[in-house]
């Protein structure tokens, strides 16, 4: 039977779409908002959210009451480091909306999601949002939508789904309409649609109880608490249940607490019933996968698969000779501490302490994954440094040493495709396909993990930054053997002092600088990039020695190119081996992982690098 009171939807959306906004006027359009003053105040708090980074990194559950039916709405990671949140959540949902911009269409992020959207069966309802824009062109943003749906291979009661439910809206003005010119003004037309023409959960109200959990939060109180939808049955606060895992092991617990979604937040219940989104609350090490079902009669669930880590950084305590002037945090119990409470939160990383104890190896699924847990610990007052992030390796059924491979995307001007394909070639990528349009030119490679770090601004250079590239794991393929590494070498300061304009102003001759005058620098970190191989130890404090002689030049500024300045994940990309990234609240400045040149010298000829 249909839980006719409930709808489960999920937001399909590219970054900057405005998925928050427009999630804030839905619920500003309810009539609880306007009667219940402490749902005004959580949800005007929510405007800030998300805003500064522009990305949803987790997948986020709200609910809004709307004509007497629960709209659970779950909110979908945009990007593909995220992708084993996707596949997830998405099993939660019956239905989805598509939020592309009347300007832009889809975006090739947008693409990652909607692909297991439409694998997952989903009804897929069309919003097109900011119509208020200037170039905005509606119509054929539903077209590009549609075109989209059919290369993602939906099917044709999904494409016809989609045709015949489209809304167009401005989240920031507060309008949702069936018709781009009718003038209304209000968000009601779009949540008449998802209670009237969305699937409602088909489920088994009287049946066994079945309920999977596919996200997991923490709390400090009460330890892991298992999220996620019931299949059939009901569940009640108190109710001895068996637990299922993936790898078919069984064990009895009992349900301590119970939650389900109430707007921004949860309310404690007595009883939730199929249809509904739960947390759960008292069922230990609970995990991604796992099966809550009735003792006498278990219910078997397909279980969750969730895709392997493929990258791996160690953080260290920083070593760093400016280590605790931005920081309050720094010691290395601290830095265990945190991150092994991430473990508890976090199921898609592992984290483990190296076994010779100097730091902790944290493996997730790309660059953007790791360094967003970076940036949360940064802002959390924590100094510390981390290594190159390196692939993880697996060896096959044969023996044989396999490595990740991603499929990458680039869409770019025709004329630039030459290029993308060269810088491809060069980082050990393949060409599986190519669409040139009219305009644009469609390119996709299979290359491994190693060859995608510090690819996109090599890509961005050649194209003049007019192409659009993404990528997402594909599968565990052959060692492709050594892919090229950075090719110039590194200017690396002599001493721990400010930088001086002048010595900058002969340095810049010599390649890129990294800092400005007046920046603090160190014995070993690196100030710029030669414009050849090899490194080279520079002084970043030499100032001009004064005589007693007039110059008719003397006065003559120095005319300095503004640095290059790289964020968490370039600089991640950028490193060697033998150098760190070194991270505070306010700065992020790469090093050597030795300072001294002396021993830097005689660490190369102990293993080889020079001979003595």
């Amino acid at each position: 039977m249909r839980q006719e009171n409930i709808r489960n939807i999920a937001i399909i959306a590219h970054v900057d779409h405005g998925k928050t906004t427009l999630v804030d006027q839905m619920l500003k359009a309810t009539d609880a908002f306007r009667e219940n003053q402490q749902v005004q105040e959580r949800v005007l708090d929510s405007n800030d959210q998300e805003r500064e980074r522009g990305i949803t990194i987790l997948a986020k559950n709200i609910s809004i009451e709307y004509q007497g039916v629960k709209i659970n709405v779950i909110d979908t990671p945009g990007h593909a480091d995220f992708g084993g949140e996707v596949e997830r959540v998405l099993r939660m949902a019956d239905g989805a909306l598509l939020l592309v911009d009347a300007a832009e269409g889809p975006m090739p992020q947008t693409r990652f999601v909607l692909r297991h959207a439409i694998d997952a069966g989903l009804a897929i309802m069309i919003v097109v949002n900011k119509i208020d824009k200037p170039a905005a062109d509606p119509e054929k943003a539903v077209n590009t939508s549609l075109d989209l749906m059919a290369d993602l291979g939906a099917t044709d009661e999904q494409l016809e789904f989609a045709m015949e439910h489209v809304i167009y809206a401005s989240a920031v003005n507060g309008f949702a309409r069936l018709d781009p010119d009718d003038g209304n003004q209000d968000m009601i037309p779009m949540l008449d649609m998802i209670v009237n023409e969305l699937p409602a959960p088909e489920v088994d109200v009287d049946g066994p109880l079945a309920m999977q959990c596919v996200t997991i939060d923490h709390s400090e109180y009460v330890g892991r608490i298992g999220i996620g939808r019931i299949y059939s049955g009901t569940i009640h606060d108190g109710d001895k249940i068996l637990v299922v895992k993936n790898d078919g092991s069984r064990a009895m617990s009992q349900v301590k607490q119970l939650f389900t979604f109430d707007y921004l937040g949860r309310k404690e219940c007595s009883e939730a019933q199929a249809g509904d989104i739960a947390a759960v609350v008292g069922i230990d090490s609970t995990d991604i996968g796992d099966v809550y079902t009735d003792p006498e009669n278990p219910v078997e669930l397909e279980p969750i698969e969730i895709d392997p880590p493929t990258l791996s950084v160690v953080f260290e305590p920083s070593t760093s000779p400016l280590v605790g002037r931005e920081g309050d945090i720094v010691g290395g119990r601290q830095l265990k501490e945190r991150l092994m409470q991430e473990r508890e939160n976090n199921v898609t990383m592992r984290i483990e302490e190296l076994p010779d104890k100097t730091g902790v190896e944290v493996a997730g699924r790309g660059i953007l994954h790791l360094s967003v847990l970076m940036e949360t610990m940064r802002r959390e007052g924590f100094e510390f440094q981390v290594g190159r992030p390196r692939v993880l390796f697996k060896k096959d059924e044969n023996g044989t040493m396999t490595e990740p491979v991603e499929q990458a995307v680039v869409e770019c001007p025709g004329e630039y495709s030459g290029k993308v394909i060269e810088v491809f070639g060069n980082a050990g990528g393949t060409m599986t396909s190519m669409d040139a349009g009219t305009t644009q030119t469609h390119l996709e490679f299979k290359i491994p993990t190693r060859g995608i770090m510090g690819l996109k601004n090599r890509i961005l250079n050649v194209t003049h930054g007019e192409a659009v590239f993404y990528h997402t794991f594909l599968e565990y393929g052959p060692y492709a053997g050594e892919i090229g590494v950075r090719q110039n070498g590194a200017m690396i300061s002599m001493s721990t002092e400010k930088a001086v304009a002048y010595a900058l102003g002969t340095l810049q001759e010599r390649g890129q600088l990294f800092v400005a005058p007046g920046d603090e620098c160190y014995e070993g970190m690196l100030v710029g990039e030669r414009s050849k191989p090899g490194d080279m130890v520079v002084n970043i404090a030499r100032t001009k020695s004064l005589g007693n002689q007039r110059s008719s030049t003397a006065d003559i500024a120095v005319q300095l190119t503004p640095p290059r300045t790289f964020t968490l994940e370039e600089a991640l990309e950028y490193i060697m081996d033998d150098e760190l990234v070194e991270i505070t609240p306010k700065s992020v400045r790469m090093r050597k992982r030795i300072l001294n040149e002396t021993e830097r010298r005689k660490w190369a000829v102990r293993t080889g690098k020079v001979k003595k």
